[in-house]
């Protein structure tokens, strides 16, 4: 049933009058201030307050935009900038965002709207009731002490009294008294409750707004809700504190009704601490403070005592609050983990173990910013090497018409990249630079298809009373895939298989053989000019009959030769000109560019043509003797300078002989007049003139046809990179795969690294072996998904081709510990910064900048219906594929690693689980999850990174991240098995009413499970916020039997369409 909009009438003109400037000495404070829903779209308001009225204009005297009404409301401060308020509603309206000019002025706005707000005066009458209450009983305790003379007081109450006496006085700073571990209670006749914790600082007025949880309703009393809160240690909380505990009617599973206002309560830290109950009660009470509505018992958890405790067990706790604050304040608040991970929300767990004690379990997931700092990075990387690119085949000059067709196709090829990933580096720009989180309800964004979906870290630490804390990691995101180009044509795989089909088949060549290229055309370019210079310099000097001068100049020609003849001696050069051979022996008399443009192959080529023949077998040595001729017209050179050298040096013996030979033969002609110097000088030219043609003949030669292999290999390195890899759609949707997959590879290995510093045989592991990346897939062979699945190959596939190196941080700033991009496609590195003081620790090959390589691997296996679908009228032969060769490449990178580290503890363990492995992967047995669990413990074995991912990484993800940390409770930490299954139902039904990780926004340090549903973080852009994600609870018998229910529903449609049209 559509609801009809309900229409509001109210006295414009009056609303008009109050806001106009002739009463604006009735105003408590007016100004201009930005004003919006979005934080990241606010506009320039004039605003005036009256009453609990905001009057927000269009600007000083003009027309009135809007009114709002002040009441039941929350106006706080942001806290990541002292220059925005917000003010949220209890009707569930969108927040408004206020942005003074100043923190002094946003001071001044806050002070006044809170006064403005009957509730907030409500609160102030609220504790001022209290503070009198607590000087009343303070001043009633000194007058009994002072009757009974009792001296005796206990060291920790005395602590007590002058941390109060501080805080009362404001003489000292206020003691602190987290961390703080609470369990509430709530008692009510309600079917579903969700509980609102708030802490109010009584000094400076301010409300900070934690998290809200849904309550579990105990198991011994029917109507007793149960939850916890845990403080930690960047939440500063004082002895002068008061939480306020505010109860609704949750959401109803099933009609998903908003949540109603149930009551409220609050309470002192003081009173909490000092009170000698193993709880504290108190009313539950409307808005009005008239009725009660219930009851609120509030417990501190206590530190586990030792034998002669007689504390009940309902009010234990094990001995681990202190170790538990420890390493999240000393390590998990660490510079390096702050800069990686945001928005963190924490659940603590108390569970028992198989010997009756406590464990405690805490649950930790964050988002991070690397969901968009890393996508940033690439694609500025991949316009700077497609800018590079285009560069390069402009520099080649002038072309034939084949290859200026190529190379035109290379360029409109790279400039439609280079466009579209501007475009999107723009639009992530526009972003607040606080985005961390990508919903799924924005995965078909085109702008954010580089941004990978629900990216977040599952960390939970266990910690028993006879160990410490033990860390379990998985990064959960939505499967690489880019959804907005869809999947209608099939995924990456199956596109580039088309594609590969349908070219012509060209070689192709490396980057670093295009850089060889380009180097050879260099040195082509800048040595010849110098060879033709000194030549012409040398037939000049022979006529001056200077010695010195001549071989001077002789040198320096014999020098820059060999210099060109090294430069041609290469390889490349070689092999190049035998494929252009091959290739016009092969290809037909025209070719067609992706342009449409006809050439004919009978001119390709034109610049070596002069130099290479048309023959049927071409010669290999011929190009060997092209650079031969060189040297040997050099040779030549050479030998005829040392002959002429040596005749000047011996003069008397020429002129001598030439005499006698005058004599003799009589000759009186006017030759044997002449001068011996002039003579002399043109018989040098002359001797040196044909040798000198002929070298310049060989480079010629030489320089042809080396600039027309280098040319040959630099176009087709540049249509390998670009067009070869297929259309530009094809090619975009494989970057914003593999960016996906990187940003999660990436924050993986981040969380691993900084974990195991202290653990040299994983620091050793590193640089010698690399790291292992294990990707877990839950995506059905069925439909979208199989697209997905392809896309999701291929990307994992590209992982493999990008590697680690760790680098010394300038600062400990979040800015210069966040890791950074560098690289080329298919060459990519990622820098991860370290503080000085752990780099310095680190191995000696890490710190010299080994790198460090990806192993990916890839294990799925679709778990929902559509996968039975597909077993039963489908195929699953990609699933079968991408687990036998994920399964091969994990046993390689085992081998290597049992080679490289031996004595590395659980690697002979390795071989058992291998073999399960192979073993459950031939298996044709339907969703076979044995594969997928085989495979994690493998990976944590050998110190991997785990990943895992469905669709959207909400539901399936779940259920599979829930499943593995229960099962790592049981197996490692003794967790009883009557308690599992409570377990695994308590960490499931969190993450299910919080949309499975959809909506967990909060600052950090808020440690409630959950969030108020539908509420968007702060300094997150509305339009990725998610939105409220319905609950799939399916029942584990409907479960059992979808397969065959499927079949006979398919089997009566039939029958029914069958008589239908009959």
């Amino acid at each position: 049933m559509k609801m009809r909009r309900m229409k509001l009438r109210v006295n414009h003109r009056q609303l008009l009058f109050l806001s106009r400037e002739e009463t604006s000495g009735h105003f408590q404070r007016e100004g201009a201030l930005r004003v919006g829903r979005q934080q990241r779209d606010l506009s320039e308001k004039f605003c005036r307050l009256r009453g609990n009225l905001l009057f927000v204009l269009s600007k000083q005297g003009g027309r009135l935009e809007e009114v709002l009404l002040l009441e039941r409301c929350e106006v706080m401060k942001l806290p990541d900038d002292d220059r925005r308020l917000a003010v949220s509603f209890e009707s569930g309206d969108p927040r408004v965002f206020i942005e003074c000019s100043s923190s002094a002025d946003c001071v001044s706005w806050l002070g006044v709207l809170r006064d403005a707000n009957t509730e907030m005066l409500r609160r102030r009458i609220t504790h001022l009731r209290t503070l009198i209450d607590t000087h009343t009983s303070r001043h009633t305790q000194q007058q009994q002490q002072q009757h009974t003379h009792t001296t005796s007081v206990c060291g920790r109450d005395r602590s007590l009294e002058d941390a109060e006496a501080e805080a009362a006085g404001g003489a000292g700073p206020a003691a602190k008294v987290t961390p703080l571990h609470l369990r509430v209670g709530v008692v009510t006749v309600a079917a579903r409750v969700q509980v609102q914790v708030s802490v109010i600082d009584t000094h400076t007025h301010t409300l900070r707004k934690y998290p809200s949880a849904e309550a579990v309703q105990g198991a011994d009393v029917d109507g007793v809700f149960l939850t916890s809160v845990s403080f930690c240690g960047d939440c500063p909380l004082h002895h002068h504190s008061r939480i306020k505990v505010t109860v609704y009617h949750a959401e109803e599973p099933t009609t998903h009704t908003a949540r109603s206002f149930l009551g409220f309560t609050s309470f002192s830290i003081r009173d909490l601490l000092r009170s000698k109950e193993p709880h504290i009660s108190m009313s539950l009470r409307t808005m009005d403070g008239v009725n009660e509505v219930g009851e609120v018992k509030v417990s501190r958890l206590q530190m586990e005592g030792e034998g002669e405790d007689k504390t009940p067990p309902e009010h234990k706790c094990p001995a681990l609050c202190d170790s538990l604050h420890s390493s999240f304040h000393d390590k998990e608040n660490s510079p390096m983990m702050r800069a990686v991970l945001c928005a963190q929300v924490c659940k603590v767990y108390r569970f028992q173990t198989e010997d009756q004690r406590w464990l405690l379990v805490r649950e930790q997931m964050s988002e991070t910013p690397l969901s968009f700092s890393l996508p940033r990075q690439l694609l500025s990387a991949l316009v700077h090497e497609h800018t590079s690119r285009v560069q390069e085949v402009k520099e080649l000059g002038d072309l034939s018409p084949h290859w200026s067709g190529l190379r035109r196709d290379v360029i409109n090829h790279c400039n439609h990249l280079i466009g579209c990933y501007q475009e999107t580096l723009a639009e992530l720009d526009k972003l607040s630079v606080s985005s961390c989180f990508k919903s799924s309800s924005s995965k078909s964004d085109k702008h954010l298809q580089f941004v990978p979906t629900n990216l977040h870290s599952q960390r939970m630490e266990a910690t028993s009373p006879d160990s410490s804390g033990v860390w379990y990691e998985v990064i959960t995101f939505g499967a690489p895939a880019d959804h907005h180009q869809a999947f209608k044509h099939g995924g990456l795989k199956r596109l580039l298989s088309k594609h590969t089909n349908h070219r012509d088949s060209s070689v192709s060549y490396s980057r670093d053989e295009s850089s060889r290229a380009r180097e050879v055309l260099s040195s082509v370019a800048q040595l010849q000019p110098l060879v033709f210079g000194l030549a012409e310099e040398l037939l000049s000097v022979s006529l001056e009959l200077n010695v010195s001068r001549l071989q001077q100049v002789l040198d320096g020609l014999t020098q820059q030769t060999e210099l060109f003849v090294h430069a041609l001696k290469d390889e490349l050069v070689k092999s190049a000109l035998v494929l252009i051979h091959n290739q016009r022996s092969d290809d037909s008399s025209s070719h067609v560019h992706s342009n449409g443009s006809l050439c004919d192959s009978t001119t390709a080529n034109q610049e070596g043509q002069t130099s290479l023949r048309q023959q049927d077998e071409y010669d290999e040595e011929e190009w060997d003797r092209a650079w031969a001729n060189v040297a040997m017209s050099l040779n030549c050179i050479i030998a005829m300078g040392d002959r002429l050298q040596g005749r000047e040096e011996h003069p008397q013996v020429m002129t001598s002989s030439s005499s006698e030979q005058q004599e003799t033969t009589g000759d009186t002609n006017s030759q044997n007049t002449a001068s011996p110097s002039s003579s002399s000088a043109s018989s040098w030219q002359e001797q040196l003139l044909p040798l000198v043609v002929t070298l310049r003949d060989c480079v010629r030669e030489a320089v042809d046809k080396a600039r027309t292999a280098m040319t040959f290999v630099v176009l087709q390195g540049a249509a390998t990179g670009t067009v070869a890899q297929g259309p530009a759609h094809i090619v975009q949707r494989r970057h914003a795969v593999f960016s996906q997959a990187l940003s999660a590879v990436v924050c993986g290995f981040v969380l691993k690294l900084y974990g195991g510093l202290e653990d040299p045989d994983f620091l050793q592991q590193l640089h010698s072996v690399g790291v292992l990346a294990q990707l877990e897939g839950l995506l059905s062979t069925y439909g979208d998904e199989v697209g997905m699945l392809e896309d999701m190959e291929v990307g994992v596939a590209d992982l493999s081709s990008v590697a680690f190196t760790v680098t010394e941080a300038r600062t400990e700033q979040p800015d210069d510990l966040l890791p950074t991009l560098r690289g080329a496609w298919g060459s990519l590195v990622v820098e991860v910064p370290l503080p000085p003081e752990t780099f310095g620790s680190l191995p000696r090959e890490l710190r010299e900048g080994r790198l460090i390589r990806v192993h990916p691997v890839l294990f799925n296996i679709g778990i929902n219906q559509q996968q039975s679908l597909a077993e039963r009228f489908g195929d699953s032969s990609l699933q079968e594929r991408v687990n036998q060769q994920s399964c091969e490449r994990l046993r390689a990178y085992c081998h290597s690693l049992r080679d490289a580290l031996p004595h590395m503890a659980g690697i002979q363990s390795l071989s058992d689980l291998l073999s399960s492995l192979d073993r459950s992967v031939e298996t044709r047995k339907r969703k076979n999850v044995e594969v997928l669990w085989i495979a994690a413990m493998v990976c944590r074995k050998v110190n991997g990174v785990r990943l895992t991912s469905c669709k959207s990484a909400k539901d399936r993800t779940a259920m599979s991240v829930t499943l593995e940390q229960c099962v790592l409770l049981r197996e490692r930490h003794t967790l009883s098995q009557q308690h599992f299954s409570t377990a695994l139902d308590c960490m499931r039904r969190s993450r299910l009413s919080l949309g499975q990780m959809l909506g967990c926004y909060t600052q950090s340090g808020f440690t409630v499970c959950g969030l108020e549903p539908g509420e968007p973080p702060s300094g997150v852009p509305l339009c990725l916020a998610p939105k409220a994600p319905r609950r799939h609870l399916y029942p584990v018998a409907f479960l059992l039997v979808t397969s065959h229910l499927l079949v006979v529903w398919l089997i009566l449609s039939l029958v029914i369409l069958m008589a239908k049209y009959q």
